[in-house]
């Protein structure tokens, strides 16, 4: 007779490469590993507890991305945000989000699920917790897709924006209040709630929006961490992070 298998041993395993990529890219993205600092093969090899190959091939994927860059004879760094990446992941973000709510009917148990997220965003920033915020950000806008019934077009919109997401994980640190982010989110709600399409997309669209005045603002403190596709080659330095 057949046994049942535990759950993890049913789910599919990630090879060494694959878990080795996906921890650096969250690390990368999450700002762990800041704009401009330097990647070691060896000290990263030696820190996730893999061989050098598996870091080494994550390295060249990451680069394929826009996430890392090698200069040759100097070393591999974490590539600075790139404003036209960023700008180009937001109009596809846009596009997609914007357009969904066309199709938007949101019934009594959608609302009270969005505004669920909203609690759960609230007792985040009440707790400064700024990775459940983001957490919660992506929940919200993939709730929205999903409602409106284009929920897979969520991997379209998350394959885009690497870099955007970096720019708004610089924006939640040093500029917009998340109070700010969950008024807007709020707005958007209170809007599919009254039946108001219009409202929702207006809403959402500055909600979005916002990303480029707070880049504007963190680029003038701190022009360093940007790039717009002619930032000079690094000088090596040791991989103490950055602050």
């Amino acid at each position: 007779m057949a046994t049942n298998k535990p759950a993890s041993e049913q789910a599919p395993r990630l090879s060494v490469r694959d878990r080795t990529l996906d921890t650096l890219r969250r690390r990368i993205i999450s700002l762990e590993l800041r704009p401009g600092e330097p990647l070691s093969e060896n000290e990263l090899a030696q820190e996730l507890g893999v061989s050098r190959t598996p870091v080494r091939e994550s390295l060249i994927l990451l680069r394929e991305e826009g996430l890392v860059q090698v200069f040759p004879q100097i070393g591999s760094f974490v590539s600075l945000v790139d404003l036209g990446r960023v700008a180009e992941a937001q109009f596809v973000r846009e596009a997609i989000e914007c357009a969904s709510l066309v199709d938007a009917v949101v019934d009594r148990d959608g609302i009270e699920g969005l505004r669920e997220i909203l609690t759960d965003q609230r007792g985040a920033e009440a707790a400064g917790d700024i990775d459940e915020f983001f957490r919660l950000d992506e929940d919200f806008h993939r709730e929205l897709l999903r409602l409106a019934g284009h929920e897979t077009a969520w991997t379209a919109v998350n394959s885009a924006k690497a870099h955007l997401d970096r720019a708004r994980r610089l924006s939640l640190i040093d500029t917009r209040p998340v109070s700010t982010l969950i008024e807007q989110h709020t707005a958007i709600v209170d809007a599919l709630e009254a039946s108001d399409p219009a409202g929702a997309d207006h809403s959402l669209r500055l909600h979005l929006r916002g990303v480029f005045d707070d880049v504007k603002r963190i680029q003038a403190a701190t022009p360093e961490l940007f790039s717009d596709g002619t930032a000079p080659r690094p000088i090596r330095r040791s991989i103490a992070r950055l602050t």
